[in-house]
């Protein structure tokens, strides 16, 4: 009979687990030492190796050639435990095994001594499911076993166990498995299998498998099924994963707020026998990694995405307001709820988008901050169905101030003769628009230096070109502009809510236009840039 990878690949030492130095380096040294506990309690979530640590450890206790802990796997013991003739280990499925009348059977043999092996050991998986009458039953004998018993509890639900129980433990908490290291097991396997598994198709298994390595060896199983060489297609189709492009398509239609657009890219999945609630799932997760890609300085270590498909990602992410992200974050999941509660999939997945897409038919608290938020930017929506192309985007000149405009401050850029940077300044405001995202990018600022921030409180920015000019009543502002590394960092704000890298400029009023055309200022402005004190009457 065919034999499964989990099963094949199962580690037999603990240098083979995947992923938990923390347990297997403490139990190696404690069976080094003799330090042998009556009662163990793993603890995790599923497939991180809380069974196979249970089953090498009730090894290690008993194995006749201990090797820096662990078990040789050549001796009696060893062998005998690995093809089930030694009795003495025994595994309780404590989900259906949970009553008072089992925990007692489970005392009264464990008072006989071991037929072959050193000790008995006992493992109970899913613990958490025993009753209380059974907890209670089990408690003496935890306390106070034979000296020839050892426990050994595992349990994905550990805040289900009693105190009195978990007091009586040692206690091994075993971590998601991060993603690199499971594509880098599955590699090996694969090789092992005499397949190719493609680096990327491996980030991929190892992301579905959210830090479950058991899952991940599953998936590829399936995979070698439908091929030897597993690339990222033949995982997609196997598993019935949605293409990526059509996430990136999906989430640009919910910023566009194109309610059509969404809803005729979810009909094609339809048509192709893509499942509703797999669509939602991958949807959300994307739009977990723009939420990361937003609110970190440097999400690259946590998202398991290939390089060229993350910097899609940051480019989609900058240029899409926090609230937004949060909304269909919130839509999705409320969506994905409903789905496995029985609603009708399709539907319920095309009215997430519609809401998604249209905010002011969503009556949720996200809903209510994205449309503030939307406000507070002074972003005027038009429904994608009822735009007019033939219209400018930009404001005309009329609706800007009537300013003369200034480009970047600092000292290589204030050279050009008068008559050009004249025909320059009314070049630029001839051009500049609005800068919708002002407010976010002064909020993002705030988090470098309050100080900073509030020298540009009640400013106003507009684009022209690849210049972004600020509007401040604060001579504080402009001063900060003059200074590279205040400069750099309002650079930075502004890509990382843009998306785009432009140069910077302030709006001057007609008269500090006029002051600064005084020849005594500006020859007093000289000096100071030289280093010569200047002293102000």
């Amino acid at each position: 009979m065919y034999k499964v990878l989990y099963r094949k690949w199962r580690p037999q030492v603990f240098a083979d687990v995947v992923g938990q130095p923390q347990v297997t380096t403490t139990l190696k040294n404690e069976l080094t030492a003799g330090r042998i506990a009556h009662a163990y309690l793993f603890t995790g979530s599923r497939g991180t190796g809380k069974t196979t640590c249970a089953k090498i450890l009730a090894k290690a206790v008993n194995c006749l050639n201990l090797k820096d802990g662990d078990p040789c796997g050549e001796c009696e013991i060893c062998r005998g435990i690995e093809n089930g003739s030694v009795m003495d280990i025994v595994e309780i499925d404590a989900a259906s095994n949970n009553g008072v009348d089992n925990i007692r059977s489970l005392r009264e043999e464990a008072n006989f001594t071991p037929a072959a092996a050193k000790y008995r050991v006992y493992i109970i998986d899913e613990v958490h499911m025993l009753s209380t009458g059974a907890f209670n039953a089990l408690l003496k004998t935890l306390e106070e076993p034979p000296e020839h018993v050892i426990f050994i509890l595992a349990t994905t639900e550990v805040h289900k166990l009693p105190a009195t129980i978990l007091s009586r433990c040692q206690r091994f908490d075993f971590r998601r498995i991060p993603p690199q290291e499971i594509a880098q097991r599955l590699s090996y396997v694969a090789e092992q299998e005499g397949a190719v598994l493609d680096e990327q198709a491996g980030l991929l298994l190892a992301r579905l498998a959210d830090g479950a390595l058991r899952d991940a060896l599953s998936l590829l199983d399936q995979c070698l099924g439908r091929s030897k060489t597993v690339s990222l297609d033949v995982v997609q189709e196997t598993v019935g994963l949605v293409g990526r492009d059509h996430l990136f398509m999906l989430s640009a239609a919910v910023q566009e707020h194109d309610s059509a657009a969404a809803l005729e890219i979810v009909d094609q999945m339809h048509r192709s026998s893509k499942d509703m609630a797999r669509l939602c799932e991958e949807l959300s997760s994307h739009f977990r990694g723009l939420m990361l890609i937003k609110t970190m300085k440097n999400a690259r270590g946590i998202l398991a995405v290939p390089d060229d498909e993350f910097e899609k990602m940051t480019k989609q992410a900058l240029s899409t307001p926090l609230p937004v992200i949060l909304h269909c974050l919130d839509g999705m999941q409320a969506a994905l709820e409903k789905m496995y509660r029985g609603g009708d999939r399709r539907i319920e997945m095309e009215m997430a988008l519609i809401k998604l897409c249209s905010p002011e038919l969503d009556d949720t608290a996200d809903a209510l901050v994205r449309r503030i938020e939307a406000l507070e930017r002074g972003v005027t929506r038009v429904p994608a169905a009822k735009q007019k192309p033939a219209l400018p985007e930009a404001p005309t000149a009329k609706e800007l101030p009537e300013e003369p405009v200034r480009e970047e401050v600092s000292a290589a850029e204030e050279t050009l003769p008068a008559p050009k940077a004249e025909e320059k300044s009314q070049q630029l405001k001839q051009e500049a628009k609005r800068l919708a995202e002002w407010p976010e990018i002064l909020h993002v600022l705030k988090e470098y230096s309050a100080a900073i921030s509030a020298a540009f409180t009640g400013s106003s920015a507009y684009v022209s070109g690849d210049y972004v000019l600020i509007d401040a009543p604060k001579e504080m502002a402009f001063e900060l502009l003059r200074k590279s590394a205040q400069r750099d960092k309002m650079r930075e704000a502004i890509q990382q809510v843009t998306g785009r890298v432009y140069k910077l400029g302030p709006y001057r009023s007609k008269k500090a236009e006029e002051q600064q055309a005084d020849p005594l200022l500006q020859l007093a402005g000289a000096a100071e840039d030289a280093g010569i004190p200047v002293t102000k009457v």
